[in-house]
């Protein structure tokens, strides 16, 4: 349901994707994670937290210590038909702050950034033949990756990162 946005034209500043003109209609978040899908239901219970950052990505964090990376709905709109994922190595380190990878699409490009620190153990590979994946359900089903966190404390406490509410009034802040 697609209720929320109005508008989301974007522009590339200084390399990375800035998104303008949202404005939320609706107390349904479109950015909420989908809890049909393997993010949300990977170890038999719900994250220990999901968070977003400025840069419209979120990560969702398990008792096991991994986590679940990936762009928001509301990046997925603002990009367009996506046409390509790069995504990173199994087994590459990263550093909070790191390029993760990029998404293509037929209206621009962007760097994807990990929210936090860790190593790469799963890739969504599905996203090599599927792209469009991230435009049908970024929340779920068009994961990035997945890390072994180096601290999952570090992913609640973090005030950079945003709750799902935080980030809607981001949202609504930057129209």
């Amino acid at each position: 349901m697609l209720l929320g946005l109005v508008s989301r034209p974007l522009f590339r500043s200084a390399g990375r994707l800035a998104f303008t003109g949202i404005r939320l209609q609706s107390n349904l978040s479109i950015n909420a994670l989908n809890k049909q899908q393997l993010p949300f239901r990977y170890i038999g219970t719900e994250p220990l937290a999901v968070k977003y950052t400025n840069q419209h990505e979120w990560i969702a964090a398990h008792e096991d210590g991994t986590a679940f990376v990936g762009i928001t709905k509301y990046a997925a709109d603002a990009l367009g038909d996506v046409t390509y994922v790069e995504l990173p190595t199994i087994e590459t380190q990263l550093e909070e702050g790191d390029n993760l990878g990029s998404v293509e699409s037929v209206k621009s490009a962007s760097e994807l950034y990990t929210p936090a620190s860790g190593t790469v153990v799963e890739v969504n590979d599905k996203l090599d033949s599927l792209p469009q994946l991230i435009n049908e359900d970024p929340m779920g089903a068009g994961w990035l990756c997945r890390i072994k966190l180096d601290d999952t404390v570090d992913i609640k406490k973090k005030p950079e990162l945003m709750t799902l509410n935080e980030y809607e009034e981001f949202l609504q802040q930057d129209n």
